[in-house]
């Protein structure tokens, strides 16, 4: 995983001269492919340097390791050059000169999930980095969060961690406030016990990105709101029992799918201490190991890439920077391992600098 970032780092001196960016998918030869699901996208975005920020502040909070600060500091450069000065971010660059891409829907300033993830990054981060840059730059974002309506819920769930981030900071500009009406809100949303993604989503929610679960289950657990986790338990009994117990057997299967619902059974583990939440997250986690339809690895510890998922009962031979960013923060115990092990040269990518030492 750790491997696979470096080879999918790129330097980009457009946002300064230690900012680093992933190239977002790779094909079986780690070569970079552009993103063009939605027309031309780009080559890099802010949703996977915002997510590889916590990343590795993360890693460095449990390692120290110098190189891993040398990413938190060359992806933060990268995030904040992508923020507009009203405080909206755009998430994609056309090429590695820097060029945004300012009018693709996957792209334009303000996104829902490019929005929440680079807020949500520079809110962890303020707790790990130093660099004075941070906290000007989510007072500037957040207001955009707290005047946002007609969220979809798998976004709002997004707002309240950044609230529950900053509640003690001093500096969430009052959206503690906002969080009991944003979790009515996920409560709203739902069919039968089900949560839902959006209003009009239909049938069984989609996976990547539905973490409402454990986020209802820990803003219950901070407002002192029982029936939040009651109704978090019920979602997650009647939506996860099943899909982990058949192995995640749908016919496309991404990593983001399966580490959303692993946050959630985490967070609920945590909070309720039943163990039965935790024998799920860990059945989860064997996804990546080959309980899956394929009966393969989907992380390749020979060579350090996560396959970009499982695909009709096959790993995919792609490997681009989403599935190697959440397959760490899945088995994140595995990801400090390996950080552990490798020398800088191997963690960092080819073109960045290494720096001899970490500020204090």
């Amino acid at each position: 995983m750790l491997r696979q970032l470096a080879r999918l780092g790129r330097s980009v001196p457009f946002a300064g001269s230690s900012a680093v960016a992933l190239a977002v998918y790779a094909d079986g030869l780690d070569e970079p492919v552009r993103a063009q699901e939605a027309g031309y996208e780009g080559i890099a975005c802010v949703d996977d340097a915002a997510r590889a920020l916590d990343l590795y502040c993360d890693l460095w909070a449990a390692t120290g390791l110098p190189w891993t600060m040398r990413w938190c500091q060359g992806l933060l450069e990268f995030v904040l050059a992508m923020q507009d000065t009203d405080g909206r971010w755009v998430n994609f660059i056309l090429d590695w000169e820097g060029t945004p891409n300012l009018r693709g829907r996957t792209s334009i300033a303000g996104g829902g999930f490019w929005q929440a993830r680079a807020t949500l990054a520079l809110a962890r981060a303020s707790r790990v980095l130093s660099d004075p840059r941070i906290v000007p730059a989510l007072l500037r974002g957040l207001p955009h969060i707290a005047a946002a309506s007609n969220v979809p819920s798998d976004v709002r769930a997004l707002h309240i961690l950044t609230a529950l981030t900053l509640s003690d900071t001093g500096n969430d500009q009052a959206l503690s406030d906002l969080v009991p009406g944003w979790s009515d809100e996920l409560v709203r949303c739902r069919i039968g016990d089900v949560l839902m993604n959006a209003p009009g989503e239909r049938g069984s929610p989609h996976l990547w990105g539905h973490i409402q679960e454990g986020v209802l289950a820990d803003a219950g657990a901070r407002l002192g709101r029982d029936d939040l986790l009651v109704i978090s338990r019920r979602s997650a009994d009647a939506l996860f029992t099943s899909v982990v117990g058949a192995c995640y057997d749908a016919p496309h299967v991404q990593p983001y799918d399966v580490s959303s619902v692993i946050f959630a059974l985490d967070r609920l583990a945590d909070v309720t201490a039943r163990s039965e939440y935790a024998a799920l997250a860990a059945a989860s986690r064997a996804w990546f190991n080959g309980r899956n339809p394929a009966g393969e690895a989907v992380y390749d510890r020979r060579t350090g890439r996560v396959g970009d998922g499982v695909d009709d009962g096959r790993v995919s031979t792609h490997s681009g920077a989403e599935a190697n960013i959440v397959g760490a923060q899945a088995l994140f115990q595995d990801a400090i391992a390996v950080a552990r092990r490798l020398a800088s040269a191997e963690a960092l990518p080819a073109s960045v600098t290494v720096t001899s030492s970490a500020p204090a």
